[in-house]
């Protein structure tokens, strides 16, 4: 009865060593036949009680080694099969054209302030960039909004604390750089601002911005004009005209808000000017000497002109887009109609 026992594991071993597997679907046949919760070397181990005392070792050895060679030849069938795939896999031709992948494109905002940027940089002007998070001095009091003034109602600003905000206008950056550098000043300051406003088609509670300053002796309104001139013809095209109407901002005396003629229509009247035939881009003026004080320039000595306009604005005009909400959504069936518009 013991040798039959002892034959029948003999046979089984044999049987493990000699199992071949093609595929992963035999090797899991395999798995749960010798190693599998109900596989069948279990009965086999209970057979010990059937085996003479002498030969009890015996049999216990000859079973740990059927266990031990089922989970080794089932890591050596399982290490063939994933070799035998690996040697299988294709090699691409690495000689063949590279397919290009669709890297997307410039947002038109960068599109619209990088444009700006190269303009202002031909006339001579550096950029200037400052803190998002700004305190009052920098943000309103330096710029002749005074505590209480009625013109800080202009700004719906988001308070972080009584003397921090963030920035209602990239204003402030021009206030740094007077702060820390000496006349001539030529600079343009791109960045972000934020309005505590309704996001509605026409506004939002962010948006971009790029104000420029000039600080120099004898600065005239005809400087300012003859820049913005050469601004917007080379941003809406040669037969741009501008015009000034009188406005009123704190930070400058004499104020004024700036039109161009309606390069749609090109001024015969249309619903983007609306019927107008001019189009309102950006505020400007002469930098208040009080402005000039706060800074630490003598305004006796220097004057200087100050200009800033929206990029949004600018984008809606130029790519003619009636809701800014899509600058913001990251829609990429908006974005992708930008795709072949570069810097």
């Amino acid at each position: 009865m013991s040798q039959e026992i002892f034959d029948k594991a003999q046979g089984k071993l044999a049987e493990i060593n000699d199992y071949k597997v093609d595929n992963s679907e035999q090797l899991e046949q395999f798995r749960i036949a010798y190693l599998g919760s109900k596989n069948t070397l279990k009965p086999m181990f209970g057979e010990m009680r059937n085996i003479a005392n002498e030969r009890k070792k015996e049999y216990g050895q000859l079973m740990n080694t059927l266990k031990q060679t089922a989970q080794s030849r089932f890591d050596a069938l399982k290490d063939a099969l994933e070799n035998k795939a690996a040697e299988n896999v294709d090699v691409p031709d690495l000689s063949l054209p590279v397919n290009a992948d669709d890297l997307g494109s410039r947002h038109p905002i960068a599109l619209v302030r990088n444009q700006i940027i190269e303009i202002f940089n031909r006339l001579g002007f550096v950029i200037s960039e400052g803190p998002e998070i700004e305190d009052d001095w920098h943000n309103f009091t330096a710029l002749n909004f005074p505590p209480h003034h009625p013109a800080r109602d202009m700004q719906d600003t988001f308070f972080i604390t009584d003397d921090i905000s963030l920035r209602t206008h990239t204003s402030s950056v021009q206030v740094r750089v007077m702060e820390h550098e000496k006349p001539p000043i030529r600079t343009i300051s791109p960045g972000r601002v934020y309005r505590n406003e309704t996001i509605s088609a026409r506004a939002h509670c962010q948006f971009h911005q790029v104000e420029g300053l000039y600080v120099d002796e004898n600065v005239s309104f005809a400087d300012l004009k003859q820049t913005l001139y050469y601004f917007a013809q080379e941003m809406f095209g040669a037969n741009t005209r501008i015009q000034f109407r009188p406005s009123y901002f704190p930070f400058t005396e004499i104020s004024a808000e700036m039109d161009i003629s309606c390069f749609v229509c090109g001024g015969d009247g249309c619903s983007i000017c609306k019927h107008t035939g001019w189009v309102e881009i950006l505020g400007c003026g002469m930098v208040d000497p009080n402005v000039l004080e706060n800074c630490g320039i003598d305004s006796e000595k220097y004057t200087g002109f100050a200009f800033g306009m929206g990029v949004e604005r600018i984008a809606m005009l130029k790519y003619r887009i009636s809701d800014i909400r899509p600058f913001f959504e990251n829609d990429i069936r908006f974005l992708k109609q930008f795709a072949s518009v570069t810097d």
